[in-house]
């Protein structure tokens, strides 16, 4: 297939589907005599197992160990399984900040009552240092 039709398939733009090929990510496409890349059913399984990975929110560096474990099928997957608990303690993390941003949020729409911005306590409040919003 070419790469529009790969693109297609994965949800991949062209750009970002060439800059996997070049930095080793996916592997090198056939030419065909046109000199038209031509992909495989093994490029789209590959584009789609990159493409879930990032999802789940892995970094290019862990996709690309990632994929070096799975060409490893006779290996034990305590090394996949030990990249999942870090990404799952990083995406608990950020459950945490995002919470106590919503709260931020939250405290700053209850803290203006004013009818004008000069009197807003939310603008007052951006420019003092975080968590030190007037109740």
């Amino acid at each position: 297939m070419r790469i529009g039709e790969l693109a297609k398939a994965t949800g991949t733009k062209a750009e970002t589907i060439r800059y996997y090929e070049r930095e080793g990510i996916l592997p090198a496409a056939d030419r065909t005599d046109s000199n038209y890349r031509d992909y495989s059913d093994n490029h789209l399984a590959a584009l789609t197992f990159v493409r879930r990975a990032r999802q789940l929110g892995f970094s290019m560096a862990q996709v690309r160990e990632l994929l070096d474990l799975s060409d490893r099928a006779d290996k034990p997957c305590q090394e996949v399984d030990e990249l999942v608990h870090e990404q799952l303690e990083e995406v608990e993390q950020r459950i945490v900040d995002l919470l106590s941003l919503r709260d931020e949020l939250r405290l700053l729409l209850r803290s203006c009552q004013a009818n004008r911005i000069d009197e807003c306590r939310i603008v007052g409040s951006l420019a003092r240092p975080l968590g030190r919003v007037t109740r």
